[in-house]
């Protein structure tokens, strides 16, 4: 039996690991696969010892104040995997978590799989060398990504990006709104305040805000706003009834991707569904906020000009992005309304997200399972 050890961190997370375990499952009949999950990874078949909700950190100052208990968290994992050896171990995405376990479970002779490149292309480029001591394998989604760590002599396999698989390259707006319920006509703007508890928290009254002066601009447009899960759904109605009382307001727990689909516009905090919203077509405006002393370290330490993932590959800005300071309700207001009123500007951005679309869309789940059970000389079911 082939024991595979995986640790996820958050949503993102656990949707990439359910991909994954079902293609490993696919490949290998006799499989145990164990690891921090998170509902979807259970559904797939894996055993938790650790839950991924455990896992909701984001910004250096958050980091430092939970410190201790991600310590014991990681301490108790890899104490799991020493008297637990899998025969190979794979941290998805959170790389200032799961590396640590990577690195202890290398040095014990134990092979390991990196899934989601860490971002340090963007900043903090010289951890890239000390990957090479701690990974047999790192799979990145995004074609740059190879070479730029092959350069630092790391084993890198370009795999595609798993949402690009999961989503249809024609856009069917009419479809999406069915699934949801929606009424087939009129504009709708989803608002995607975040998957983290302090990111929603801190975005949601701005984005209610630009949404009370959105519709004030349109008199039939209608809002869908994304929840991770019933305490996010609470606190946005609670603070729509505060901030936006007269705005139509729907709310949806999970079901992102159809959010992003029957949109024509979404206001989405940085992140994973920025890559969603170009495979979904859907014209983005992005935004985020960070505790300011975060934010002031981490603008010393990045090295690009974009953090929003589309623009990052475009080498432009294909979608405006708000940081800081600059996440202000008129701000978002006029961006969103810049997409409604410039139908050549959309034609145009929805021609390229075709194009990137087709160039990640690789079957990534499939490549990563087939990766990462070659490193135990396993050559499929």
């Amino acid at each position: 039996m082939v024991h595979v050890g995986i640790v996820a961190g958050e949503s993102s997370g656990d949707q990439l690991g359910a991909g994954l375990i079902e293609a490993l499952r696919r490949q290998c009949s006799d499989i145990r696969i164990t690891g921090m999950a998170g509902p979807k990874m259970v559904a797939s078949g894996c055993e938790a010892i650790a839950s991924t909700d455990d896992l909701s950190v984001m910004g250096i100052v958050e980091v430092l104040r939970k410190y201790p208990q991600l310590r014991r968290l990681r301490e108790r994992i890899i104490r799991f995997y020493l008297n637990n050896r899998p025969d190979v171990f794979v941290g998805i995405d959170v790389p200032d978590f799961v590396m640590g376990i990577e690195s202890r479970l290398h040095s014990d002779d134990i092979r390991t799989v990196h899934y989601v490149a860490p971002q340090i292309w963007a900043w903090r480029r010289s951890r890239a060398k000390k990957m090479t001591d701690q990974l047999d394998r790192l799979l990145v989604l995004f074609p740059f990504e190879e070479s730029f760590f092959r350069h630092y002599g790391v084993d890198a396999k370009f795999v595609g990006h798993p949402v690009a698989d999961q989503l249809p390259l024609r856009r069917d707006a009419a479809a999406a709104r069915n699934r949801l319920g929606l009424k087939s006509a009129g504009l709708y703007v989803a608002l995607m305040p975040g998957s983290r508890a302090q990111e929603w928290r801190r975005h949601a009254d701005v984005f209610l805000g630009a949404a009370k002066l959105v519709s004030e601009r349109y008199d039939k447009v209608a809002f869908i706003a994304g929840a991770i899960n019933a305490d996010a759904e609470a606190f946005i109605l609670g603070r729509a009834a505060a901030v936006s009382p007269r705005i139509e307001l729907t709310v949806k727990r999970g079901h992102s991707h159809d959010i992003l689909g029957a949109s024509n516009v979404a206001l989405v905090a940085s992140g994973t569904v920025t890559m969603e919203g170009l495979f979904a077509k859907t014209p983005l405006v992005v935004a985020y906020k960070i505790a300011p002393l975060s934010y002031l370290v981490m603008k010393r330490l990045v090295k690009v000009r974009y953090i929003a993932m589309p623009n990052v590959l475009a080498a432009n800005e294909i979608v405006p992005e708000f940081l800081q300071n600059a996440m202000t309700e008129e701000a978002l207001a006029d961006a969103v309304a810049g997409w409604l009123e410039n139908e050549d500007k959309v034609r145009e951005y929805e021609s390229y997200c075709v194009e990137a679309h087709q160039s990640l869309r690789q079957d990534a789940a499939t490549r990563a399972a087939t990766e990462i059970l070659s490193l135990v000389g396993h050559k499929g079911a």
